[in-house]
C-alpha cells in the first residue's frame, strides 16, 4: 500500500509541473500590462519594443528579469506558479512580430 501511496504522489507531482500552453497562460498572466504597455511593459508582439530588451539580455536574461521583477514588473509579474519553460514561452509570444 506504501508503494502504491509514493507511486501516486510522483505521477500527480509530474502533472503539477507540466508546462501549460500560452494560450491558457498569457490572458491570466500578461495581458494586464502587455497588451496595452501598461507602466513601461512591451507592448506584446511591438518588435520594435522588444528588440532593444532582446539584444541586451537575450530570451534567457528575459526570463530571469520576470522571475525576479523588472521596474514595475513584481518578481514572477502574475504568473506565480509559472515555470521557466513556461515564462520562455510566454515571452517568445510576446517578442515575435503580429502576422
Amino acid at each position: 500500500m506504501k508503494k502504491f501511496a509514493v507511486a501516486a504522489l510522483v505521477l500527480a507531482s509530474s502533472f503539477a509541473y507540466a508546462d501549460r500552453s500560452v494560450e491558457e497562460l498569457y490572458p491570466k498572466s500578461c495581458t494586464m500590462c502587455h497588451a496595452q504597455a501598461v507602466a513601461g511593459a512591451p507592448k506584446t508582439h511591438d518588435a520594435a519594443a522588444w528588440q532593444p530588451r532582446v539584444d541586451a539580455k537575450g530570451i534567457d536574461g528575459l526570463v530571469q528579469s520576470a522571475k525576479t521583477g523588472l521596474n514595475a514588473m513584481p518578481p514572477k509579474g502574475m504568473c506565480n506558479d509559472c515555470t521557466d519553460g513556461e515564462f520562455k514561452a510566454l515571452i517568445e509570444f510576446m517578442v515575435k512580430p503580429a502576422s
